[in-house]
């Protein structure tokens, strides 16, 4: 996707993220609140200069109203006070809500298969997609949207307010205002563009090669890399000094130019209208007025130059989150075709993306269990990722009722011990958490612990013994409703008598379950009542409980130790 096509696509889903009244209001407010201070500065001059000569003559003082220019006066203070506040909610909570509904948008399309394996490869880098690259999307309506919406209200006031005195002079402001102010902000975003996307690319590596040094310093010490690796950091914090020398020094140029222009136009405007004073043309009241909205008309263009600066970095956020932004509607489409009655999983001429690339054909039936042998690396878990839907196949078709998957790694949330176990089953009340605990055998554990159900667990799960961790990973896959299971070595890592128990129970809980086991350990191959025998990720030999073959392969299996 194109720069521009892929910004106006996010700009338009981000506009579709928060209510029109939020983020039309927000431009509206900061708008009237930008046209109330030119009309306040506007006023006070046209107040201050006709009550000045007003005063020269005692007839025309005793006549002179001063209380309706007054109250305009303290009107528009107090409106602005007013709008300047409703601006900052409104624009604020437009901008948060977009932000939130973002975030929660990249997370579904990063649970996707192929995402959630680019996130466990390079997990750094969509972090910083859903950090530093959505915050930097909020540059989009705050610092351009809404500056260049009221930059162009107070272009058109004070073009129309000196176009009713002259139309020349109106048209002069325009065509000035047009050049240097626009164009000003036009030339600063287009030369910042590629400075402030080198400081965002040295920026994230940065902070990768930051957090690896944090957390590997050891590993990196041990290899005798920590040297090099603090040199490497130190050039990417001098990428980033140089890219924020060459920003800041296009910041300065047009915050003088800007300067210079609104000089030159403010000169030749007050020569304007001092020629027309002069001349009789034009009262002095009038022309105060005209010098004082061309005073506060320039100052919206400043607050555009933010965001021009930053747009180079916006633009590549923008680039960056597009397909998972504008794509999420397609690619929430996708789904698991489900298999014929009575089975609950089948590969049609399937090709695992990982072995030999044969087509194979398999069919598991509601009910059976099966264990998947062989060495490691044979393709055992490419098979489950490919009953899962975690892979898709190079060939062929697979259809599997809807699975749960029990991993090699339990994977377990900073967070309490019920909303560990409410990712399977979010309704489940606390009689259903207790339920499944008792048959995982962790419900005596939670009961000792004093906050129970409500203990907090640190990162990984930590604060629970390799044996209690994986207990609540079966606690949690008794709460899902998926009637088929997916394990894959669920007992490595466990002494034999945790290993032994935790079978027991989870073949006590699997009547009427279909289990699909990924093993190359006896005691869980004694689960099956079918064996696969896997190579290359392809099923080289099949054998049922009762058959010669059946025996042979489990006692091929090594002897638990």
């Amino acid at each position: 996707m194109k720069p521009r096509s892929s910004l106006l696509a996010v700009s338009s889903t981000l506009a579709s993220m928060a209510p029109r009244r939020l983020w039309l209001g927000g431009a509206l407010l900061a708008l009237l609140t930008v046209l109330m201070g030119m009309a306040l500065l506007g006023l006070s001059g046209w107040f201050i200069t006709a009550t000045a000569l007003a005063g020269l003559m005692p007839a025309t003082a005793l006549v002179f109203d001063v209380f309706m220019p007054s109250a305009g006066i303290r009107l528009l203070a107090l409106g602005r006070t007013g709008t300047r506040y409703a601006e900052r909610l409104v624009t604020h909570e437009a901008t948060l809500a977009v932000l939130a509904a973002l975030r929660e948008r990249l997370l579904r399309s990063w649970a996707t298969p192929a995402a959630a394996r680019s996130l466990r490869l390079r997990p750094a880098r969509l972090l910083q997609r859903l950090t530093a690259d959505v915050d930097a999307l909020d540059s989009l309506y705050l610092r351009l949207f809404v500056p260049l919406v009221a930059a162009a209200g107070a272009t058109l006031m004070v073009v129309l307010a000196l176009g009713f005195m002259r139309w020349w002079l109106g048209l002069a402001l325009a065509a000035w205002l047009l050049v240097t102010g626009f164009g000003s902000a036009l030339w600063l975003a287009r030369a910042a563009r590629r400075p402030a996307v080198r400081r965002a690319l040295a920026l994230e590596s940065l902070r990768t090669r930051t957090a690896d040094l944090v957390a590997g310093q050891t590993e990196l010490v041990m290899a005798g890399t920590l040297a090099a690796h603090c040199e490497r950091i130190a050039a990417l914090d001098a990428r980033v000094a140089d890219a924020d020398r060459v920003l800041y020094g296009l910041e300065a140029r047009v915050s003088f130019i800007q300067g210079l222009c609104a000089a030159l136009a403010l000169a030749g405007v007050l020569l304007g209208v001092g020629w027309l004073a002069q001349s009789g043309l034009l009262g002095a009241p009038v022309a105060a007025l005209a010098v004082l909205l061309v005073l506060t008309a320039v100052e919206p263009f400043a607050a555009m130059r933010r965001g021009a600066l930053e747009s180079g970095r916006s633009g590549l956020a923008a680039r960056r989150l597009a397909s998972a932004v504008c794509g999420w509607d397609d690619a929430a489409q996708i789904l698991q075709a489900s298999p014929c009655a009575g089975v609950a999983v089948e590969l049609e001429q399937a090709v695992a993306p990982h072995g030999a690339g044969l087509p194979q054909r398999l069919r598991i039936h509601d009910g059976e269990r099966v264990a998947l042998l062989g060495a490691s690396g044979a393709g055992k878990t490419t098979l489950l990722s490919l009953m899962a839907g975690e892979l898709q196949p190079l060939g062929g078709a697979v259809r599997a009722q809807r699975c749960t998957w029990m991993t090699q790694r339990t994977e377990l949330f900073e967070d309490s011990l019920r909303d560990n176990l409410l990712l399977a089953s979010p309704g489940a009340d606390d009689a259903r958490l207790w339920a499944a605990l008792e048959v995982a055998g962790l419900a005596p554990d939670v009961r000792a612990m004093p906050q129970a159900l409500d203990t907090r667990l640190g990162e990984g799960g930590l604060g629970l013994s390799g044996g209690q961790a994986r207990r609540l990973a079966l606690a949690r896959l008794l709460l899902s409703p998926a009637r088929c299971w997916l394990l894959d070595e669920p007992t490595e890592g466990l002494d034999a008598q945790t290993a032994a128990d935790l079978l027991a129970r989870l073949e006590g809980a699997a009547q009427g379950h279909t289990v699909v086991v990924a093993t190359h350990k006896l005691r869980e191959a004694r689960l099956a009542d079918r064996l696969l025998w896997v190579s290359e990720g392809v099923v080289v030999a099949d054998a049922r409980r009762g058959a010669p073959a059946f025996d042979e392969a489990l006692g091929r299996l090594r002897q638990d130790g």
